[in-house]
């Protein structure tokens, strides 16, 4: 038989079926996890799972946590899920959108993503302002006190927010960071009404944030779009006149750009 005759199915190299099935389960776990509970779940020999994780390390897709000696997505995971959201057109259609922000608004503009119990941060632009909020580019933000995190977690449906296990996690960052699970959920509550986050440094004193969600053509929230300066430049007055309003419109821009029907919403 021709080798164009052939299925694919015949070419598929059964390792990398394994490594890629591996790669799979810290999509659908909430944390780390040993070779005991991978070898169970794939249903291989622990030696062979080591050696799978051996080879994906050395690459930097997987990570050891040497306390633990439990393993985690390393860096390389992550560049892949970037490189997948720029070549889907997140970033493409969001950038101009921020740079026309940034001349209303004159301050900072971030779009980041919720990856587990953080905000990674994908792009910015920066205002040309002399007293600015420093670059988060690279920096991981936790979702429990980033405007652009309680955005996007605001629109979960219960069950998915009680998969994230914030409970007993809920780390003080400031005097105002929230810290008790329910009055968390009552704030998200809040946020969903309105369509839009405000961060009142809870994660950086002095830091004001607002954010508001960005919807592809499924519907769903894909990303967040926040702007971020020093409190004293944003204040009550100048979100309500200026910012919320140019930030919402911002929003739904994006979020049309990428096929959500604002319309029918």
């Amino acid at each position: 038989m021709s080798r164009k005759k052939k299925k694919k199915s015949s070419y598929v190299i059964q390792s990398v079926v394994n490594a890629l099935n591996l790669l799979e389960q810290f999509i659908r776990s909430e944390g780390e996890l040993g070779v005991t509970e991978l070898s169970k779940r794939l249903g291989l020999h622990k030696n062979n799972v080591f050696r799978l994780l051996a080879t994906l390390e050395s690459k930097g897709y997987i990570e050891q946590n040497k306390a633990t000696e439990n393993y985690r997505l390393g860096v390389k995971s992550l560049e892949l899920g970037q490189t997948y959201i720029h070549q889907m057109g997140l970033v493409h259609h969001a950038h101009p959108i921020m740079e026309e922000l940034v001349k209303k608004c004159q301050e900072n503009v971030y779009l980041g993503v919720v990856q587990g119990k953080v905000v990674v941060y994908l792009d910015m632009v920066e205002a040309n302002q002399v007293v600015r909020v420093a670059s988060r580019i690279g920096q991981q933000l936790p979702i429990h006190c980033s405007s652009i995190g309680k955005v996007q977690i605001a629109f979960m449906s219960e069950s998915e927010l009680e998969r994230l296990k914030l409970k007993d996690t809920l780390k003080r960052y400031t005097p105002n960071t929230i810290t008790d699970y329910e009055a968390l959920k009552k704030h998200l509550e809040g946020i969903r009404k309105v369509g839009y986050a405000i961060d009142n440094g809870e994660f950086d004193e002095g830091v004001r944030c607002v954010a508001v969600p960005i919807r592809d053509y499924t519907r769903q929230i894909v990303a967040g779009l926040s702007i971020s300066g020093p409190i004293f430049r944003m204040t009550d007055k100048n979100l309500e006149k200026l910012i919320i309003p140019e930030m919402i419109k911002a929003g739904k821009e994006i979020s049309r750009r990428l096929g959500f029907d604002i319309a029918s919403n």
